[in-house]
């Protein structure tokens, strides 16, 4: 039988995780809504109005995200008339992407998404805060034995990592 403080502390994190749950269906839901766009566009769209231009590799280290995913994502906005994506004269394997008009008249009257605050608030964070999250984490997706399953995107059934790729554990 669980003690009284452990009954009480699962509770609270089974609530939390409710919580977190919630708050990014309703995003996720919301930012369709208003933009037509998946929250992984409206994070990439968002990324590169913040920075400016961006290589693919540099927009995918600020997304956390495989350049692969990256580059299925902005093949979707470039349809979309939102970004455009330019080959280095000098490297033809650089590529540079950068919103147009549309993009940016698009990201100013967007809501943040949950992908971007969850990033920004783990940046925030030190090494010792940011060690405790990742190992409850890794300990939670063990009790549901989902390490291995393919991480998706809030939202959507987009996937991040090619086939095959595994995190390393820092």
């Amino acid at each position: 039988m669980a003690k009284p403080k452990t009954e009480t502390m699962v509770a609270e994190i089974m609530d939390n995780i409710r919580r977190v749950f919630q708050v990014v269906n309703e995003q996720s839901k919301l930012v369709e809504r208003e933009t037509g766009l998946t929250g992984p566009q409206v994070w990439a769209i968002k990324v590169i109005e913040a920075h400016g231009t961006l290589r693919v590799s540099e927009l995918a280290g600020k997304m956390y995200l495989h350049p692969t995913t990256v580059v299925g994502i902005l093949d979707r906005l470039e349809k979309r008339g939102l970004v455009t994506r330019t080959r280095s004269a000098t490297d033809r394997r650089v590529v540079d992407v950068s919103l147009t008009d549309e993009g940016r008249r698009l990201v100013d009257h967007t809501p943040e998404v949950a992908s971007n605050k969850i990033t920004h608030g783990l940046e925030s964070l030190g090494i010792p805060e940011l060690t405790i999250i990742y190992h409850g984490l890794d300990r939670l997706t063990q009790i549901l034995d989902a390490t291995n399953l393919p991480p998706a995107f809030f939202g959507t059934s987009e996937i991040n990592l090619p086939k095959g790729k595994r995190r390393s554990q820092p």
